[in-house]
């Protein structure tokens, strides 16, 4: 699970994934889908990226799940065409953010992986009013500590990285 950075369309936004790793990895790319809507890739559909399976020919063995998940945030992050992105206002991309807890309750796999991500986000003004009060907090945070540390980013991948190995092992 990627959580949306502060300061982009994606924050509040919570982001399932799935890498698919084939029996030779990490001699070879995985296949990279993201699950929950976002307004930057198709879901369930594989993703063209320098580090996936599209591109054999450009991966690293040396890159670790880690590696590939910091990858996906920099592609998510930028808008350069590939397959399986598509072309989404930013306005689109934050009410996809909003949305994104919504549809993942719905994934019996990310209920799964994620019970403590389940609770009921308030409703109407509320939400509107405590998802704009938390984007300002955190964009107040974010400009003093110079855009985030790196430590909260190496999180963040690594939820993501175990939620997509957990989900692995599960096919």
């Amino acid at each position: 699970m990627i959580k949306g950075p502060v300061d982009t369309p994606y924050v509040g936004g919570h982001y399932h994934g799935k890498l698919i790793f084939p029996p030779d990895y990490p001699y070879k790319p995985p296949a990279i889908m993201l699950l929950t809507p976002n307004g930057r890739f198709n879901t369930n559909t594989r993703l063209c990226l320098s580090m996936s399976d599209f591109h054999p020919e450009t991966w690293v063995p040396a890159w670790s799940v880690a590696s590939i998940l910091n990858g996906v945030l920099s592609f998510m992050l930028e808008s350069t065409p590939t397959v399986g992105s598509v072309e989404a206002s930013t306005a689109e991309r934050k009410r996809l953010a909003f949305a994104s807890h919504a549809f993942n309750r719905k994934t019996p796999i990310f209920c799964e992986l994620f019970p403590h991500l389940l609770t009921e986000p308030e409703t109407g003004s509320e939400a509107e009013a405590a998802a704009e009060a938390e984007a300002e907090a955190a964009a107040a945070a974010a400009q003093q500590r110079a855009g985030g540390s790196p430590l909260q980013w190496l999180a963040a991948i690594a939820v993501f990285a175990v939620a997509a190995y957990a989900y692995n092992l599960r096919e």
